[in-house]
This record gives structure tokens, C-alpha cells and sequence, in this order.
């Protein structure tokens, strides 16, 4: 199996375990002098876990002025729409924990590059001037074809070895056009955390922890974490395994 199974009964369970597991390792880290850096992703769990993170953070003792932020994956749109994760993330927590803009580091959007693979560049670059090396945690949703980020089955972008972040084209999903971290990126992680829920997604997970299996088939199993590599998923998408 990769990575260990942390099933909880819905998805509001996984989100408030995920939310307060988090806040404690950002306080952790915190004390051992450090500025934590994260990764986050959007999606339905990841606002619902976003909301815990605002609900729970006054009595955590977490700092988020000294908390670096960035994302997996986001659309190549404007820089106002609504289907940004950057701007859900903004709206769900960070504004209101008080997180320090200049460590809030946004995918570019179609107002800061004239092309999706200058977007990329400019994140890797962005990446090489403020980022630590790794991710203290990094959070990845799950798409239920096993796509992780925007790195989908079958896509050249899983091959990708060379760059920090690569420019998405055609996406099966809409919008056609995103920014996603490579996996040589997505892997220079202490911990990943996939957050799963729904019976849409069991296959996905079935896929994703089984001990065999084929990245272009199911992207999520070229991420893993150098100390940990965490599946929290409710008991619907947790059905198959």
C-alpha cells in the first residue's frame, strides 16, 4: 500500500481531523524556530478543511504571519474568478487567520503571464527565490480518474523531470488551461496528505493505495512524503479498499 489510511465517517470528520492535525504541526514547526511551508489544493474537502483551519486557529498558538503559502495546482483564468483556488482559500481562511501576503504565494494568473508555460516559469523561479527546498506538509486532492494537481492520466506532464512547475493545455476538466507543480516538485515534501471524500473517488483510492499499479494511469501514486504520506478519506470513499 502507499502511504497509511486515516478513515474517518464523513466528510466533515475529515476535515476537522485534517484541520486541527495541521495547526499542530505548523505550531510545531513554529517552535523549532522554522517558518513552515505548505501546499495547499482546492476543491470541496479543501474549502471545508479551510473553514476548520479559520474556526480552530485562535486557540492553536500558530503564528500564520510566519506561515509560507503555496499551491499544487491552479486554473490559468483571471485573476478574479471565482474558480481560482487561490481566491477560495483567501475567502475560507486566510484573510482572516492573518496571513502575511508577501508569504502567500499565488499561481499567476492571466493578468501576470501571457501564456500558461510563462505562468509556470515565472512560479518555479518564484519557487527558487522564497521556498525553503520542501514542503512541511503538502496537500493534494483527488480527481476520480486519480489525477493529482493537474497532472491527469495519460498527460505528458507526468514525465516532466526538469522543471518546478509545468503549463497544463488541455485539461479534461475545465478550464483547459492550468498551472501544476511536478512531481519532482509535488515529491520534495516531508508529508503529503490526500484529502478524499465521496463514493465518486472510491476507485481513485482503491488505485491510489494499492501495493502495484502505473502513475500515468493513476497520477496520485507519484506522490509520497519523505516522512509520511497520509490518506485521510471518509468511510464512502474508503468503500473499495
Amino acid at each position: 500500500m502507499t502511504g497509511e489510511v486515516v478513515r474517518h465517517d464523513d466528510a466533515g470528520a475529515v476535515a476537522a481531523d485534517v484541520a486541527t492535525r495541521l495547526l499542530e504541526e505548523l505550531a510545531r514547526v513554529q517552535a523549532e524556530g522554522r517558518e513552515p511551508q505548505i501546499g495547499l489544493t482546492g476543491g470541496t474537502i479543501a474549502d471545508a478543511v479551510h473553514r476548520e483551519i479559520a474556526r480552530l486557529s485562535a486557540d492553536s498558538g500558530v503564528d500564520w504571519s510566519r506561515v509560507v503559502v503555496w499551491w499544487g495546482d491552479e486554473r490559468f483564468v483571471a485573476a478574479d474568478d471565482p474558480d481560482r483556488n487561490a481566491g477560495q482559500a483567501r475567502a475560507a481562511f486566510l484573510d482572516a487567520v492573518g496571513a502575511d501576503p508577501g508569504h502567500v504565494h499565488e499561481m499567476p494568473s492571466t493578468a501576470d503571464a501571457a501564456t500558461v508555460d510563462e505562468g509556470a516559469a515565472a512560479y518555479g523561479q518564484a519557487m527558487r527565490v522564497h521556498g525553503a527546498g520542501e514542503f512541511d506538509v503538502l496537500m493534494l486532492g483527488v480527481g476520480p480518474d486519480g489525477h493529482v494537481a493537474s497532472l491527469f492520466p495519460g498527460h505528458a506532464a507526468l514525465d516532466v523531470a526538469d522543471q518546478i512547475a509545468v503549463g497544463v493545455m488541455d485539461s479534461p476538466k475545465p478550464p483547459p488551461q492550468r498551472i501544476s507543480l511536478s512531481f519532482e516538485c509535488l515529491n520534495r515534501s516531508r508529508q503529503v496528505w490526500f484529502l478524499v471524500s465521496g463514493e465518486d473517488k472510491a476507485d481513485a483510492v482503491r488505485r491510489g493505495v494499492a501495493e502495484t499499479g502505473d502513475i500515468h494511469e493513476t497520477p496520485a501514486r507519484g506522490v509520497s512524503g519523505r516522512e509520511a504520506t497520509l490518506w485521510f478519506v471518509d468511510d464512502a470513499a474508503a468503500s473499495l479498499i
